[in-house]
């Protein structure tokens, strides 16, 4: 008996020592535009499992985005690095082509952006490693505005996760499909989502009786948890350990609510 318990643990051991995170493109359509992404999971791990998609910054799907999914990844999730600019489009080059590029989607009614998204999340879904009822999604500036745009057109997801995002929307009224839970983490110093754009957030979620967690970090500017930001708050855009830590740990906490 010792020895077949022996061996069953030495089974388990030598199978977490062979768990490795695997990444491969996952191409998908929103109507006539192709997307890639990026998706990673555990390949050791064969079961359906709880699923995150990651939005990209407005410069594009580029490291960032690949690493935060990759730490997912890590920690249980199969994690979907999504594209929303298409594929074979190079991250921008500079703000100028960023904005350019981010403002496309966000202008008029968002049709495109939520299209795009949602499309994402068809994809995810049809994947034999997820869980289709615990999917969350998280999103880093331009990323966190197409998340919460996700939840606004009404996507039947666990969770929404917004850091340092655009918080306004052209279709406040759409807030009343909201089926997802949301934690939106702010930077309460930030200089580009104004407090009337805070207040406007905040009241379209009381209207819509959402189920939602707002959270200001003090001293933080926007795209605070990206180190490439630098240090200079100054800037109106910085690197705030302290609140990406927090953050951080406030989704994980997120995560084990929304997915019990």
């Amino acid at each position: 008996m010792k020895y077949l318990i022996l061996c069953g643990l030495l089974m388990v051991m030598a199978q977490a020592a062979s768990a490795v995170v695997r990444s491969e493109p996952l191409v998908y359509k929103a109507g006539d535009k192709e997307l890639e992404g990026v998706l990673y999971f555990d390949d050791a791990d064969t079961a359906p499992r709880r699923a995150v998609i990651v939005v990209h910054e407005w410069w594009g799907l580029n490291d960032y985005a690949k690493n935060r999914a990759e730490q997912l990844a890590k920690m249980g999730y199969v994690a979907f690095a999504i594209d929303m600019y298409g594929k074979g489009v190079p991250n921008a080059k500079d703000m100028e082509e960023a904005s350019k590029r981010a403002t496309e989607l966000r202008a008029g009614d968002r049709k495109d952006m939520r299209a795009r998204i949602n499309a994402a999340l068809a994809a995810l879904k049809a994947r034999k490693e997820v869980d289709p009822k615990k999917i969350a999604a998280i999103g880093y500036c331009f990323g966190g505005t197409c998340a919460l745009e996700l939840a606004r057109s009404g996507a039947d997801i666990a969770g929404v996760v917004a850091f340092h995002a655009g918080l306004g929307t052209p279709n406040p009224d759409d807030a009343k499909n909201i089926k997802a839970k949301l934690l939106v983490c702010h930077g309460d110093d930030d200089p580009f989502v104004k407090p009337a754009e805070v207040n406007a957030f905040l009241d379209e979620m009381r209207k819509a009786r959402a189920n939602y967690a707002f959270v200001a970090y003090s001293g933080a500017v926007h795209t605070f948890t990206n180190p490439k930001a630098g240090n200079d708050p100054s800037k109106g855009s910085a690197y705030n350990a302290q609140a990406d830590r927090r953050s951080w740990e406030a989704m994980r906490d997120f995560f084990g609510e929304i997915f019990e």
